[in-house]
Parts: C-alpha cells; structure tokens; sequence
C-alpha cells in the first residue's frame, strides 16, 4: 500500500513536539470539471508529529507529513465512514421492520448515527493516540 504523504509547513513546536500545518485537497482538486460542479474543497489542518528530533527542525521550515506504518489510518477509515453507514443501514431497516413510518425511521437511524459521532468525539483523545504521524525531510 503506498504511504500518503502531504506537504506542510511547520508552525510550533513544543517539547517533542512539532506542529504542522497543510492544506489537504479532496479529490476534486485534481478533476477537470471541479470549477463547474462546485463541490472542490480544500482545507487547512494541523497536525501534530510526536518526535525525538524535534529541535532539527524550524517553524517555516517546509516538510512532508505521512502516516506510520502501523498507525490507525485503516481503521479511521473504517470508524469515520463504514461503521455509521452499516449503522444507518441497520437502524433503518429494524426501525422500518419493527413498524414504525418511513419517516420515523429515517428520524431513529440518523439519532443512531449522530449518538456515534457523539461517542466518537468524546473518545478522540483515545483514539488520537493510536494515529501518528512522522516527519519526511
């Protein structure tokens, strides 16, 4: 699997700790019609790199951010997109099968989805610790 990688610049840095900021594209940047459909989106993040190193670098200095090997990349994948999907799915068909309205079922399903983003939010700090990234010069 090849390592995804972005260019970033690097804003703070903090005992091991460097911050860096990039601007992440959506696939649309890259489509020749993106001007006309309007969904283009780009964003700035910033990430924090843990390192031991973190004095080699400067605030400014230009770097690329990736992913460890080993690191949650696979699985945020799966919690942020398949998990509510499959819940949505569920919760609608049960809700449906159960006899409630098309309408309440859409109502109970999006409930469960929003109520696993909730405990997904409240469980970022366990999860931001098993997603690292590492500095590439």
């Amino acid at each position: 699997m090849a390592e995804v990688k972005h260019t970033g610049e690097i804003v703070r840095k903090q005992g091991n700790t460097v911050y860096v900021k990039m601007t992440v594209n959506s696939a649309c940047s890259e489509c020749h019609a993106r001007g006309v459909c309007g969904v283009d989106e780009s964003k700035e993040k910033i990430v924090e790199v843990e390192c031991t190193s973190a004095e080699e670098y400067n605030i400014g200095e230009k770097v690329e951010v990736a992913l460890q090997s080993g690191s949650m990349g696979a699985k945020s994948v799966v919690l942020a997109y398949v998990v509510p999907f499959f819940l949505l799915t569920v919760a609608l068909v049960l809700a449906i099968v159960v006899g409630a309205s098309e309408g309440m079922a859409v109502v109970i399903s999006l409930v469960c989805v929003a109520a696993y983003y909730l405990v997904l939010y409240f469980m970022q700090d366990r999860i931001k610790n098993n997603i690292k990234f590492k500095i590439i010069k």
